[in-house]
């Protein structure tokens, strides 16, 4: 008797999961499609994109963070508008007590009377310390406050911060409402210069455009020195002090020959 055996039923082969290809090429164009994510530019002034310009109208509340003053007074640029008459002046320069700012400084000094004739208050602004700063303003007999911004956070609001570290001598002036009336980089006497405009003031600063770009030159390479380690400010100080006490021998014995040589002439007038 011949025994059937039933034969197994193949197995059909298992058939792959689909391939999620169609969907990764659409959500690379998507994604290729889709716009970048970009930063919303503050209101503060604190982004190099949003630098301000003249006409321009800003919001005072919180531009440029705070700053102190030499006496070590917490202070902002909003405060500083309301307690003006007509406004302010910021003039900014790389380091205290070195030639370009000393120059800078002493002009503004010596136009203070005409530049605030009109209701402006006028403020030097550096990343110096108080200390600094005091020390300055003291030796010049500067009539106005100077600002200190160590995290230079009102300088670079204004657009006179320079990258990657530095500030740019320059002149920043805001009226009471909010608006820029001028804001640009500029030498010792030309700074003074663009206030001198704003309020009306004819005839050119003391300083020639000679002597501005001397400054610039002799007192930028000094300030650059200061700024990157190789030079100390106490340094230029002493310095700057040696070349006036130099100068003011050299003035003194020019005097004392003229001083002998009209003696020797009024005794010839008298024997003769």
């Amino acid at each position: 008797m011949v025994e059937l055996r039933k034969r197994k039923t193949p197995v059909e082969p298992v058939a792959p999961p689909p391939t999620k290809r169609a969907n990764s090429v659409k959500s690379t164009a998507k994604s290729k499609d889709a716009p970048a994510d970009t930063e919303p530019a503050p209101s503060n002034g604190n982004s190099s994109k949003n630098k301000v310009s003249v006409g321009d109208k800003i919001t005072l509340e919180g531009f440029g963070g705070e700053i102190e003053t030499n006496d070590g007074e917490k202070t902002t640029l909003k405060k500083l508008v309301e307690e003006s008459k007509g406004g302010v002046v910021l003039f900014t320069y790389p380091k205290a007590s070195t030639p370009g700012c000393t120059t800078q400084a002493c002009l503004f000094r010596d136009e203070f009377t005409p530049l605030t004739a009109t209701g402006f208050s006028i403020y030097g602004l550096s990343t110096d310390s108080p200390k600094s700063n005091t020390t300055f303003k003291t030796k010049q007999k500067l009539p106005y406050t100077l600002l200190c911004d160590p995290s230079a956070t009102l300088i670079a609001a204004i657009g006179m911060k320079k990258a990657p570290k530095g500030t740019t001598r320059g002149v920043f002036v805001i009226d009471k409402e909010g608006k820029v009336l001028a804001a640009e980089p500029g030498g010792p006497a030309a700074t003074v210069e663009v206030v001198r405009k704003l309020v009306g003031e004819g005839g050119p600063v003391e300083a020639t455009a000679s002597e501005d770009v001397g400054a610039m030159a002799d007192g930028s390479k000094v300030e650059d020195e200061v700024e990157s380690g190789k030079v100390h400010a106490e340094e230029v100080e002493s310095s700057t002090a040696a070349n006036g006490d130099a100068e003011m021998k050299e003035d003194a014995a020019t005097a004392d020959v003229a001083a002998d040589v009209a003696d020797s002439a009024e005794k010839l007038d008298g024997g003769a």
